[in-house]
């Protein structure tokens, strides 16, 4: 199983809005999620800060089939609204991990 953390931020202010989309996060959202083989989906927030967590056993196909998904695009768009892009384009920063602890 591949795990991933990723960081990302917020808008200033859009903390409240963020929370409620993913409180009310659509059904066919949480579809895609698993017919693209993550699991273990969890974000976490500390002010504009967010780190998101996540399991796959197979990075290329969860690609493949998340660029292919409609529903999928529309939220990343939704999402725009409350997430910082940087002036390159860039709203999402891989992270390494350095430690597991099963």
């Amino acid at each position: 199983m591949e795990r991933h953390g990723i960081f990302f931020k917020l808008k200033p202010g859009k903390e409240a809005g963020y929370e409620k989309a993913h409180a009310e996060i659509w059904p066919e959202m949480s579809e895609a999620l698993d017919a693209a083989g993550m699991r273990n989906y969890s974000i976490w927030r500390e002010g504009e800060m967010l780190f998101a967590y996540y399991e796959v056993k197979d990075s290329e196909r969860m690609n493949r089939i998340l660029a292919e998904c409609e529903v999928y695009q529309k939220w990343r768009d939704l999402m725009e609204e409350f997430v910082y892009i940087d002036p390159n384009g860039q709203k999402e920063w891989n992270m390494k991990m350095v430690f597991y602890h099963e």
